[in-house]
């Protein structure tokens, strides 16, 4: 009880999480220094690792007909995915993608944890990449920490050196690769190479080389633990049937080391080695419970298993596991949380798939010629004149027709038709023709609406479009101020 008596709070505790110390947010980062551990697990990164990277530098590099398979060419406002074309009009489309890949991660967490942080996130396999180079230009855990801590030797600064040097070729591939997707990168690597780059492509290219060199290089753990968000909100998404890394306490416990091979102890199964904090590469100790550090790497998995074979142990002290199966209950893995989102996740991609299919190839816009509202022309005729953009979202030619549909009393000066080549905009001019003063059903007002179809001629498909057509104000309307 406080001294105004009243009885302060317990803290709220999350659910499944051990409970974090204090933070200073502006401490002096402390170096961790990874050890390399062999095992299943990381067999497994490799087979997934590997392909994401040789799709991520390959991609670009792929042809479709003429063009970059794999192309956001932003000046021209399309989007090229293989055979899809993908415009301005249709960027509603990438909002329902965003949705799929939100609740297919909500799906994903609920079900298997995180395991998308520690085998296919980009900071994760990047920085595998950079911790291997570390390990062939400075060797292992040991002797990255005595060379840490050594003075400046001409050893010190050469090795130091060939990993500054290696990281930031592999940071400047990251960057090249990645304006590729926005640049044709057959184009952009002759003129990086050559020193012909111009405009915003280089800035771009140093922009991601740095924040590859910092992420991947220098700030590592720091990216997961503070800058991203999903660290954070996972507790939302566990329950105690989520599968994730664990430390088996009624096993383990009491920890203490002994010597191989020894018989019955009253100690656990745990002889304290530190290979499990040691490998962790950011820096946690799986034995004090579930940490929103943790990324479910599997690094302490594969050490305390390698450690068990040796003692003559079971494996399993640290595995994949539930808070039910720790606890000795049955884990569930179809529960109301992960079928609500699988069925939304599966509602999505479906509305996708359709509206994908469905959506129309072309469209187009009509905008009217600056200057004169209309034009009287021998006859008593009225024009009025227009620009129509035609855009074929398709990748092949195609032709069109132009009509109105309404007013039935206005009219094309001249039959339209014309074809689009692929993925192209064709402007044309338009002039519609009204006898307005003197049509018996045309109305007193001095403008109508008008609408106005394009077809495309091989597929039948039609889309309209609303325009005003201007005429003079009959003498009629004039007298009696009708408008």
């Amino acid at each position: 009880m406080n001294a105004a008596g009243q009885v302060p709070e317990e803290p709220v505790k999350l659910e499944g999480f051990a409970p974090a110390e204090a933070t200073d947010l502006y401490k002096k980062r402390e170096k961790i220094f990874t050890r390399y551990v062999g095992g299943v697990y990381q067999k497994l990164r490799f087979y997934t690792g590997w392909p994401l990277l040789l799709g991520y530098f390959g991609l670009p590099w792929l042809m479709w007909g003429e063009r970059q398979a794999v192309l956001f060419d932003l000046p021209a406002r399309q989007f090229h995915l293989l055979g899809l074309t993908i415009w301005p009009q249709d960027l509603w489309l990438l909002g329902w993608l965003l949705m799929i890949s939100a609740f297919g991660l909500f799906t994903v967490t609920t079900l298997v944890g995180r395991l998308w942080c520690g085998y296919t996130c980009p900071q994760t396999v990047w920085t595998s990449i950079f911790m291997w180079v570390e390990q062939l230009t400075e060797g292992q855990r040991h002797q990255r920490v005595r060379l840490d801590k050594a003075p400046w030797t001409w050893n010190k600064i050469w090795r130091r050196s060939a990993k500054h040097i290696m990281w930031l070729g592999w940071a400047f591939l990251t960057g090249l690769t990645f304006v590729g997707y926005f640049t044709p990168i057959r184009e952009l690597t002759v003129d990086v190479f050559t020193l012909q780059v111009w405009g915003w492509s280089p800035l771009w290219i140093l922009f991601f080389t740095c924040a590859t060199y910092i992420n991947a290089g220098w700030m590592r753990e720091q990216v997961c633990t503070y800058m991203c968000p999903y660290a954070r909100f996972q507790s939302a998404m566990f329950d105690k049937d989520t599968l994730i890394v664990s430390y088996n306490p009624e096993r383990g416990e009491p920890r203490g080391s002994r010597k191989r091979n020894t018989g019955a102890t009253e100690l656990g199964d745990c002889i304290d080695c530190q290979l499990c904090v040691q490998v962790c590469p950011t820096g946690i100790d799986i034995r004090n419970g579930l940490q929103y550090e943790c990324i479910g790497c599997a690094h302490c998995i594969d050490a305390c298993d390698a450690v068990m074979a040796k003692m003559g142990y079971a494996p399993g002290l640290v595995s994949y596991t539930t808070e039910n199966a720790l606890a000795g209950q049955p884990s569930r893995v179809i529960r109301g949380r992960s079928i609500g989102y699988a069925l939304i996740c599966a509602a999505l991609i479906g509305a996708f798939v359709f509206m994908l299919f469905a959506r129309v190839g072309f469209g187009f816009d009509i905008i009217r010629e600056r200057g004169e509202l209309y034009q009287v022309v021998s006859g008593g005729i009225v024009r009025n004149d227009y620009q129509l953009k035609i855009m074929n979202k398709t990748q092949r030619p195609a032709d069109y027709t132009i009509a109105v549909t309404e007013p039935a009393w206005i009219s094309l000066a001249s039959t339209q038709r014309t074809q689009v080549a692929a993925g192209e905009i064709e402007n044309l001019s338009l002039q519609l023709l009204a006898d307005a003063p003197q049509a018996p059903n045309a109305p007193n007002a001095p403008n109508a609406p008008v609408k106005i179809e394009v077809c495309e001629v091989q597929t039948a498909t039609c889309i309209q479009e609303n325009t005003t057509f201007f005429a003079p104000m009959s003498s009629a309307t004039q007298q009696t101020g009708v408008r």
